[in-house]
């Protein structure tokens, strides 16, 4: 069987509403003609590709266009030019695209076979064998190892750790790293002692849910020997997890291939076109509706000449003989008959000769300037990340310009923003905040000042790696300090973490990063976690062992949001609480209120600087008050109703009268220029939406570490209603709220109340360093009103609104009557960021904007879970970080880390769309300039349809003398550089609203072009009509005409590329001026007696004219005369900031000034509310009840002194 055969569509014509599933049965499985294993991102084959691609590029009205007027060419009455100069170009482009096409969908070709030829041990004919995973097929039972990719959706039937348990990283999935725990039933479980052939034999039936891209649901049953057993979501093990901790486990495949939930959550690809594509349609049609108008005019002109004067001139201009009434051929008909077929013909005629408004070479050298600016990309140093040696890639060479008109960007949060690491940063205990840099004193340092040191841990053989510079902590940890004692007791026990020796190395397996770094930060002050059992926990302090009887484990969830561990320890019950702030001040005893004003000073310094808090507490119980609270719990544990309420009822009656220790600050690691990058796209008028899978608490801290909220907000609303009433009525209160506000604050608001573009609302005032500066800040400052050139000096009063939506609210939010809503409530907020996610959701947002908003959108994000959005947005952008390459091989764009955006945006999408747009511009200018002295030429030829050119510069004149100056324009210009693009972010403004071109600019190039040819056409006939040279030749012939067009039009437009051009390389000046030296000697040899030619001897004849040269010199001018009055007037009275800031910079070009990075000017008081994480560990409930129940338990000792449990350092 072929590949391509592999990627057959479903024969079954109705909608699948369940799956049933019978493991070796091929046969029974076969017969339900469920999708197989192989996967298929690319959108050709070798059968479709030259049918579909075809018509992919003929979608282009430009292709279309062509392709009509090369069918008129080939019709010998109606063309004077021959077909060939369209068809060689046409099939030029069709063939260049074609190319380009192929090999971006090879290397997706390429990435499905890599995928497709993976290896899994699946059970066939009784025994495991190696099977590529495009084999796989529904009902195959397949043994995995720790460390492998899920080939496909399986049920898990049984595996190598106790009581069947399964740890699996879904990062691929929904971009938490965290590990998650599964389970198999135990009614499946036994098959772990099977042997292969035993394996062949089982018998289970599966029924369960058709295929969807609900990741955190499953449901179906499963019978075994007329037994019928639940399944949920815990027995399930989704393609792209990866197995992890686990020696081994079999799995039953209930979904493959396009069937399986993460392909559901991918999207399709789709063709993806720029907004200057569709734009050009537009103008194309335009141009088409223009070019029938001139023609029609010219017929009408024709029928009048034809009539009264051309019917009686066939002596000299003979009718074609099928022409009614003609001299020669059919005699029979009227004037007005003839001279109607002449017009028809002349109609078409005019159609091919004009369609050079147009021409194909327009396409060629827009894919051309494509491809460059792709390069570009790829060869930036300053976007190439040396430690993974990763540089920037432009996956596509389609979407350039697009990168310069970006208005929404849609990001992932981890590993997309943040590293995706946490780590230990500070804490507070008892009323001492530890965690700033000191000097070998203890005493704390200016670390502008100073460099700080690290503190040394070779003492403690468990260090991993905590990069600490606070010596006072170690110093009262050597001290045996009680405080820090019990501090870190605290983290080394109140924890879900399980632990693990790898390769000689403690490792710890927790539910959340966050619980991680705390476990580990207590190991590397000398508090280590080493093992647990069901009912103990064993932690070594100092060097010594300690085990406590773990007696109770108040678990997490998102409630609560905090923790409890009730452990005993030498008669003496404790129990240990950490969680959110404002969950534990509220249940602390009196005697903790002097110390809660210093701690809860300390957790607003570290919320300030965006670090994740919790707070410490503890109790001491009474053995008495324990028993009777275990009671009470015991009770709420095996209730058949309302458990998780009597629970959440027995943890509020123990965890009162607490008594606080202190609190943590952790630092999810942000990536480097996160933060900046953010502010810098913010003040270019990009708004930035943030769509992660992570809980609230976290999205909402990560909002404030990169500046994305701030506490200069005037509110950010929560969105986290469960049911479509208080969603809609959570919505509208924010609305309202908006509303309310902004009345009060700006006049900004539309007329019809409602949508607000916050970014309006902003002033922003750039200033120098220096006193020299002073007279320069009118040149660079600037208010939002596109790029006026009115400054604005107020400082920012207005802070703006964030939302924070929930992924359950965001379910109703997104539906028909409620989607208007969501768009206009989130495009009012200067941040959005929506949590708890899932893939398609992150797709249904992008595709709310994108259709509803005339804007262009950018996904990115770096695992499979932001596939979709990266193929929905109109730019998706890869981040290779660590989730895999998904994303990278979905997206446009990719480079490593996620500060590289801002350059891609502000240098090289600001670049490539002002040279796309100048391009433009200028091509259309030259072309209107070109073909339209041939409407001129109408009137003086009875509109005949001839061509006021020879056949040589009509050839020529797009390929060789005017393509190559407007290309190294369009790969080379600059209006400022690199550095002032970024500095002035300001200046990305013009793409947002399409300044640079669009239909009014478009009309201008028509009108100068039309101007143009006007001049160049009227002044070449006033100064030929009726002259002569010394010698007393006439001058007023077609050759001198001829030739005297072409050399004053060729002067013309390329002296006006030259004013165009801002950045002059070697290349624009052997381009430029190169391209007028080509014309004058190709024309030479053409016109000399070396040739036969019909223009013999006209350029020697022409240039030895005093009547040439003064011609041609007023006429150009003349042009250029009017075109510098235009700018120097806009320089004037009209500049635009890009302007301004070029006049800067020559003025600063002397070295005096140095360029500083831009900044706003923000004086206003911080709000007194700050919102802190609550509790950022695990999404769902921690390990907690595993643990207890006693089903984790490992079959080898983690430690080899674990076996030494008589050791005298150990205490209990």
């Amino acid at each position: 069987m072929d590949i391509f055969s592999r990627c057959r569509k479903s024969h079954d014509q109705h909608q699948e509403t369940e799956r049933r599933v019978c493991t070796n049965s091929s046969d029974y499985n076969q017969a339900s003609n469920y999708a197989n294993n192989y996967i298929k991102t690319s959108k050709y084959t070798l059968w479709n590709f030259l049918f579909l691609n075809l018509f992919e590029q003929f979608q282009r009205i430009a292709n279309f266009y062509f392709l009509v007027l090369l069918i008129l060419q080939v019709i010998p009455w109606i063309s004077s030019l021959t077909w060939i100069t369209t068809v060689v170009p046409l099939v030029l482009v069709l063939l260049v695209t074609a190319a380009k096409d192929a090999y971006d969908d090879i290397q997706r070709h390429k990435s499905d076979n890599e995928v497709n030829n993976k290896k899994s041990q699946v059970l066939r004919e009784g025994k495991l064998t190696e099977q590529i995973w495009q084999n796989v097929v529904v009902g195959d039972i397949i043994k995995m190892s720790s460390n492998e990719f899920v080939a496909a959706d399986l049920l898990l039937l049984a595996s190598s750790e106790p009581n069947s348990l399964a740890y699996i990283e879904t990062a691929e999935l929904d971009g938490e790293t965290n590990l998650k725990v599964r389970q198999a039933l135990p009614e499946t479980a036994v098959i772990e002692q099977y042997t292969e052939e035993q394996l062949s034999n089982i018998q289970f039936k599966l029924v369960c849910e058709p295929p969807n891209n609900v990741l955190s649901k499953f449901e179906g049953t499963l019978e075994i020997d007329d037994q019928t057993l639940a399944l949920n979501n815990d027995q399930v093990l989704l393609r792209g997890c990866v197995l992890r901790n686990t020696t081994w486990c079999y799995g039953m495949v209930i979904f493959a291939g396009k069937d399986t939930k993460l392909m559901k959550n991918s999207g399709k690809s789709v063709f993806k076109r720029t907004h200057t594509d569709r734009l050009l349609n537009v103008l194309i049609i335009g141009i088409v509706v223009f070019l029938l108008l001139m023609s029609l005019v010219c017929v009408i002109a024709c029928g009048v000449w034809e009539t009264t004067i051309g019917y009686h001139f066939q002596d000299y201009l003979p009718w074609e003989t099928f022409v009614p009434g003609t001299s020669t051929g059919q005699k029979d008909g009227t004037v007005a008959a003839g001279a109607t077929v002449i017009s028809i013909l002349v109609f078409f005629s005019y159609l091919i000769l004009l369609n050079t408004v147009v021409p194909i070479s327009l396409y060629v050298s827009v894919e051309f300037l494509r491809l460059v600016q792709s390069l570009w990309i790829n060869w930036d140093v300053k976007m190439y990340y040396e430690p993974k040696n990763t540089p920037a890639k432009a996956r596509t060479t389609a979407l350039n310009e697009e990168l310069g008109q970006i208005e929404y960007i849609f990001s992932d949060k981890t590993g997309t923003l943040t590293q995706n690491i946490m780590t230990f940063n500070k804490c507070s205990i008892r009323g001492h905040s530890y965690g700033d840099p000191t000097d070998a004193d203890g005493n704390v340092i200016d670390v502008n000042t100073a460099t700080p040191t690290l503190c040394d841990f070779s003492a403690n053989p468990w260090y991993d790696k905590l990069a600490w510079y606070d010596r006072r902590l170690l110093k009262d940890i050597k001290s045996r300090d009680d405080g820090c004692a019990e501090f870190f007791r605290l983290l080394a026990l109140c924890h879900t973490v399980m632990p693990e020796m790898k390769n000689d190395k403690l490792i710890y397996q927790a539910q959340s990063p966050d619980e991680e770094a705390l476990v580990g930060g207590a190991r590397d002050f000398g508090f280590v976690f080493l093992n647990r059992s069901p009912t103990t926990v064993t932690i070594e302090v100092h060097g010594e062992k300690e085990v406590y009887d773990l007696l109770c484990i108040l678990d997490f969830n998102n409630v609560r949001k905090r923790m409890s561990v009730i452990v005993k320890k030498e008669d003496k019950i404790k129990l240990l609480c950490k969680g959110a702030d404002t969950m534990v001040n509220a249940r602390l005893s009196e005697d903790s209120r002097s110390l809660l004003d210093a701690t809860n000073a300390h957790l607003n310094s570290y919320a300030n600087i965006g670090l994740r808090t919790l707070t410490l507490a503890y109790k001491d119980l009474k053995h008495e008050e324990y028993d009777t609270w275990k009671e009470i719990h015991y009770k709420a544990s095996i209730a058949l109703s309302d458990r998780d309420d009597k629970l959440h009822d027995a943890y509020e009656l123990i965890e009162t009268n607490m008594t606080l220790i202190g609190a943590t600050a952790i630092e999810d690691k942000l990536q480097d220029g996160v933060p900046d990058t953010i502010a810098n796209l913010a003040m270019a008028g990009i708004k930035i939406w943030v769509l992660t899978g992570d809980k609230q608490e976290t999205a909402i801290n990560i909002g404030y570490s990169c500046k994305l909220l701030t506490d200069q907000m005037e509110d950010v609303f929560v969105v986290d209603g469960e049911t479509s009433a208080d969603v809609e009525e959570q919505l509208t209160n924010a609305k309202s709220r908006m509303q309310e506000v902004l009345k009060q604050s700006s006049p900004a608001v539309e007329q019809n109340g409602d949508v607000v573009e916050m970014q309006r609302v902003v002033h922003c005032t750039y200033t120098g360093h220096s006193s020299d500066d002073a007279g320069d800040i009118a040149l660079v400052s600037f208010q939002d009103h596109a790029e006026s050139g009115h400054s604005h000096t107020e400082e920012e009063e207005f802070g703006g609104f964030g939302i924070v939506i929930n992924g359950h609210s965001l379910v109703h939010g997104l539906t028909q009557d409620m989607e208007a809503l969501l768009l206009e409530v989130g495009c009012m907020c200067k941040a959005v960021i929506c949590c708890r996610v899932t893939p398609l959701q992150k797709a249904q947002v992008v595709e709310l904007v994108k259709n509803n908003k005339q804007s262009v959108t950018l996904a990115i994000g770096d695992g499979a879970n932001d596939v979709s959005m990266i193929k929905t947005a109109h730019i998706g952008v890869g981040i290779s970080g660590q989730e895999g390459m998904q994303a990278v091989l979905s997206s446009d764009f990719s480079f490593a880390q996620f500060r590289f955006l801002e350059r891609l945006l502000l240098v090289h999408g600001r670049w490539s769309y002002l040279r796309m747009c100048k391009f433009l511009a200028y091509f259309f200018y030259k072309n209107f300039g070109f073909t339209l002295i041939h409407f001129w030429y109408a009137w003086f030829i009875g509109a005949s349809a001839q061509t006021i050119y020879s056949e040589t510069f009509i050839a020529l004149y797009n390929v060789v003398y005017t393509s190559a100056p407007v290309v190294m324009m369009g790969v080379f210009d600059q209006d400022v550089d690199e550095n002032l693009s970024v500095q002035y972010p300001k200046l990305y403004t013009p793409g947002l609203t399409d300044m640079w071109f669009n239909k009014k600019r478009f009309a201008l190039s028509l009108l100068e072009g039309l101007m143009t040819s006007c001049v160049v056409f009227f002044f070449t006939y006033g100064s030929l009509n009726n002259g002569i040279n010394h010698a007393g030749h006439d001058l007023s012939g077609r050759d001198a005409f001829t030739f005297m067009t072409s050399s004053m039009l060729i002067i013309a437009v390329t002296l006006r590329i030259s004013i165009e051009t801002y950045y002059w390389t070697p290349l624009n000046q052997f381009f430029v001026w190169g391209s007028l030296a080509v014309f004058y000697m190709v024309h030479a040899v053409l016109y000399s007696d070396l040739l036969t030619s019909n223009f013999v001897g006209t350029m020697r004849f022409l240039c030895s004219t005093p009547a040439y040269w003064f011609g041609v010199l007023i006429g150009v001018i003349f042009l250029m005369v009017i075109v510098l009055a235009v700018q120097t007037w806009r320089l004037l009275f009209n500049s635009t900031l890009t302007e301004r800031l070029r006049i800067k910079a020559k003025q600063k070009s002397n070295g005096k000034h140095k360029r500083h990075r831009s900044g706003t000017s923000i004086k206003r008081e911080a709000r007194t509310q700050s919102i802190r994480s609550s509790y950022a560990f695990a999404h769902e409930e921690g390990f907690g009840e595993l643990i207890t129940s006693g089903r984790y338990v490992r079959k080898t000792s983690l430690l080899p002194e674990q076996a030494k449990s008589s050791s005298a350092n150990v205490t209990t």
